[in-house]
């Protein structure tokens, strides 16, 4: 399978702080690719280096096969990319922000941008300052689509987007990707993984913890154990032989037992821990 994105031992610091520390991963042409973790773990960090928006000590990162220090100008026509706080200018109106987005590319995107619009629930006349934060997000959605790039990079792009435009947003991806296109997805949100991504790498403290498919992930010898000794709910995850554990369980006053297989989100939890 192609790789449109290839990271290589990256490493960021800022002076004395946290940034990235020898991080690696690739993502295949045609997929969605998960970037977990929570606030301050590194994900925005990883993307700005891979986009070239910062200078990175070490490490090597390549792009459609192009390296992001070498050619940024080619790799950067093929992005869309929707940062976790996009800015705008306030006495703007929609249309014009959108229209600029297209200038800035040179491409007419005119008729993917009015149905992006249509579909977000985007009324193009207002001005970006009579804009909740969830509009100004849908905003940014259609500036990062619009151009119908071969990368999408979207870094906490559903903040603020109510529950029926989140689910619209994540049927355009699909549309996309289903056409050829690439999504890489920063998110803190588990239930964005677990329904939307094929693959996904987990960030802690700037170190990356984890690479694999959703699905292998679920496939874990672990359990939960939910019992009620002695008139008390007990609750713990297990891996180990259960054959030892009911033996020991058996001595004990249980009044209830259950053995279960935990939630992804318990999987993914124990990575940040």
């Amino acid at each position: 399978m192609k790789q449109v994105i290839e990271i290589n031992h990256l490493t960021k610091h800022y002076g004395i702080h946290r940034g990235v520390e020898d991080v690696s991963f690739c993502v295949e042409e045609g997929s969605i690719f998960g970037f977990l973790g929570p606030n301050g773990a590194g994900k925005s960090t990883t993307i700005r280096a891979m986009l070239g928006l910062l200078r990175f000590e070490q490490g090597r990162i390549q792009l459609f096969g192009k390296d992001i220090q070498k050619d940024k100008e080619a790799i950067l026509r093929e992005v869309g990319y929707m940062p976790s706080e996009a800015m705008f200018y306030p006495s703007m109106r929609v249309k014009e922000v959108i229209q600029l987005a297209a200038d800035v590319r040179k491409k007419d995107c005119r008729e993917e941008a009015a149905k992006l619009c249509d579909r977000l629930q985007i009324d193009p006349e207002k001005k970006i300052r009579e804009l909740s934060l969830g509009n100004r997000k849908k905003v940014g959605i259609v500036c990062a689509m619009q151009h119908r790039p071969k990368l999408f990079v979207f870094d906490e792009p559903t903040s603020g987007l109510d529950p029926l435009i989140q689910r619209e947003f994540f049927a355009l991806i699909k549309e996309y990707v289903a056409e050829g296109t690439t999504c890489l997805l920063s998110t803190h949100v588990l239930s964005e993984v677990k329904n939307y991504c094929e693959k996904v790498a987990i960030m802690k403290e700037g170190k990356l913890q984890c690479v694999d498919t959703v699905a292998h992930m679920t496939k874990t010898s672990a359990k939960r154990i939910r019992m009620v000794r002695d008139g008390k709910e007990e609750s713990f995850l297990f891996k180990g032989d259960l054959n030892e554990l009911t033996q020991e369980l058996a001595k004990q006053n249980l009044t209830d037992l259950q053995i279960e297989d935990p939630s992804l989100d318990e999987i993914f939890l124990h990575f940040y821990q």
